[in-house]
Order: C-alpha cells, then sequence, then structure tokens
C-alpha cells in the first residue's frame, strides 16, 4: 500500500512540474532550439562553477575560492533573471509584431554563458579549443 501511494504521489508531481515547465515554455516563446540551448549552457556554466569552487577552490565569486552557499543562489538567481529577460523579450516581440528581439537577447546571452564557461574551463587549467573561440565571436557578432 504504501509503495502505490508514493508511486502515485511521485507521477502527480512529474505531471505538475511537466505541466509548469509546459506553461513557462510557452511563455518564453516555446522551448526552441536557441532556448534549449541557452538553457544547456546555463547549466553548464553553474555546474563548472561548483566543480571550480568545490574542486579546485578558485573561484572568483568568493573571497576563499571554496563553494559558498550565498554565490551560489546568487548564481541561480541571476540564471533565473536570464529567463525572465526571454520571457520579457518574447512579449515585447509580440507587442511589437517582430520575432528579432527574443532571439537577439537568446544569443547575446548564449555568448555570455560561453565566455563564462571558457573563463571556468581557465580556472580549471585547460586549453580552450580554437574553432570554440571563432565560434563564440560569431555569435557575439550575430547578437549586436
Amino acid at each position: 500500500m504504501k509503495g502505490g501511494y508514493i508511486l502515485a504521489l511521485r507521477s502527480k508531481l512529474m505531471i505538475t512540474a511537466g505541466t509548469l515547465m509546459g506553461i513557462v515554455s510557452q511563455l518564453m516563446g516555446g522551448f526552441t532550439s536557441d532556448l534549449k540551448t541557452l538553457i544547456i549552457l546555463m547549466s553548464a556554466d553553474f555546474i563548472t562553477g561548483i566543480i571550480v569552487a568545490g574542486i579546485f577552490k578558485r573561484s572568483d565569486k568568493s573571497e576563499s575560492g571554496a563553494l559558498e552557499s550565498k554565490a551560489g543562489f546568487k548564481g541561480i538567481t541571476r540564471k533565473c533573471m536570464i529567463l525572465v529577460f526571454v520571457l520579457c523579450a518574447h512579449r515585447l516581440d509580440i507587442a511589437a509584431g517582430t520575432s528579432c528581439i527574443r532571439s537577439a537577447v537568446i544569443a547575446a546571452y548564449i555568448v555570455n554563458e560561453m565566455v563564462s564557461l571558457i573563463e571556468n574551463a581557465g580556472l580549471m587549467g585547460l586549453p580552450v579549443p580554437e574553432i570554440l573561440k571563432k565560434a563564440i565571436e560569431a555569435l557575439r557578432n550575430n547578437s549586436k
């Protein structure tokens, strides 16, 4: 009996989470490839930031360079704010009858996340492939 209750609760949570994500996605103009890319890069940046602080102790977000919950919370808050800007840009597109504002905002934040990932890689002592640098520069030019 207890296992059935847990499965039912889990199913309800999954349905609720999926519904909420679908609504949020639609408010931001749909779960398009550029939005997926941004979310993947935001996640990768956050995870590599945790690695830089937790393993390498070289984070520039805390005085000691180590993990700090306040810095992590600020990072999550910033990532959420990026998504708010995407939502606002989509609504501006609708109001203006265009489809370029959201794309430009997403492209700009993709470049920003890539730069941050490269910084994290540098703090880990990893070299950055030249092709990646060129791709970022092309994205940077497109977002302008």
